[in-house]
């Protein structure tokens, strides 16, 4: 059996040091406004979608209030992967005011961006339902941000290709000149360790080298509709074939069609536009 690439965890947490840092980044020394507000003072506070989501970062939302304050809860109306329809009312808190205060902005900004991850992800995996061909993200997230965002893609529906550089080889242009030849590097690739082997190609001819060298997947790289077709017919299932480059929303569908395994999206991560979030708080309670 070939090595599988893998997945972020669908039940993934996120990591408390990388918590203490998201906060540490608004907070600083300390939030000098929450202190005009008295310590004492209790609130509630609901959290509203403007626009149409699928929910997605519910556990990081909760992370950062917790750290603030352990008497504050959290009830989410909705879980992550749901749908949430405009004006929704996606959970409502209720604690110290100071905390709710403090850790909104944190907050609503892990989850009106990874909401906004899984929302463009489950617009890709609703163009390809039915064709057989799975949608996977790349690395091209944010910063500090990848296992959460490729976690947020698993929860639109799509699939995840390598975490990083170290669970899987993708072999391109420069590794393939710096190596000599398509063969000689899937060569050396195979004999650095035991982790599944890709190799891009960017033409008809070097997909035909790359299948005698067997790696365990093939990336076509910016080839036409009729190419891949082509490719498509001469692999005979010999290895799992990758379509990339310049895939939109409007042709991805075409792309899936012509029988390729995969098809890889930067988009799904790198061009997101954060959901539009509200939390409203209010300080009558206490």
């Amino acid at each position: 059996m070939l090595p599988s690439f893998q997945t972020a965890s669908h039940t993934m947490q996120p990591n408390p040091a990388e918590i203490e840092r998201y906060l540490a980044e608004d907070i600083g020394d300390g939030d000098l406004t929450a202190k005009i507000v008295p310590e004492a003072i209790q609130a509630s506070a609901t959290v509203i979608t403007r626009e149409g989501m699928v929910v997605c970062g519910t556990a990081w939302f909760d992370a950062v209030f917790e750290r603030l304050s352990p008497q504050l809860a959290i009830e989410w109306l909705c879980s992550d992967g749901d749908w949430a329809a405009a004006d929704t009312v996606l959970c409502r808190l209720s604690g110290p005011a100071r905390a709710l205060l403090t850790g909104e902005r944190t907050a609503l900004n892990l989850l009106q961006t990874l909401s906004a991850t899984a929302s463009v992800a489950r617009e890709y995996a609703n163009a390809v339902a039915g064709t057989g061909c799975k949608v996977l993200d790349t690395r091209k997230t944010l910063p500090g941000l990848r296992l959460a965002q490729k976690y947020a893609v698993q929860c639109g529906g799509c699939f995840n290709h390598r975490i990083g550089l170290f669970d899987a080889i993708l072999i391109k242009e420069n590794h393939i000149l710096a190596a000599g030849s398509i063969a000689e590097a899937v060569r050396a690739a195979r004999s650095q360790a035991n982790v599944p082997v890709e190799v891009e190609v960017e033409n008809l001819y070097e997909f035909e080298q790359a299948l005698l060298a067997k790696p365990d997947r093939v990336m076509l790289d910016n080839f036409s509709l009729p190419d891949l077709v082509v490719a498509v017919s001469r692999n005979q299932g010999q290895v799992e074939l990758e379509a990339s480059g310049n895939i939109t929303l409007q042709n991805i569908r075409s792309v899936a069609e012509t029988g390729v395994d995969f098809i890889s999206i930067g988009a799904l991560t790198k061009n997101i536009k954060a959901v539009d979030l509200s939390m409203r708080i209010d300080m009558r309670i206490g």
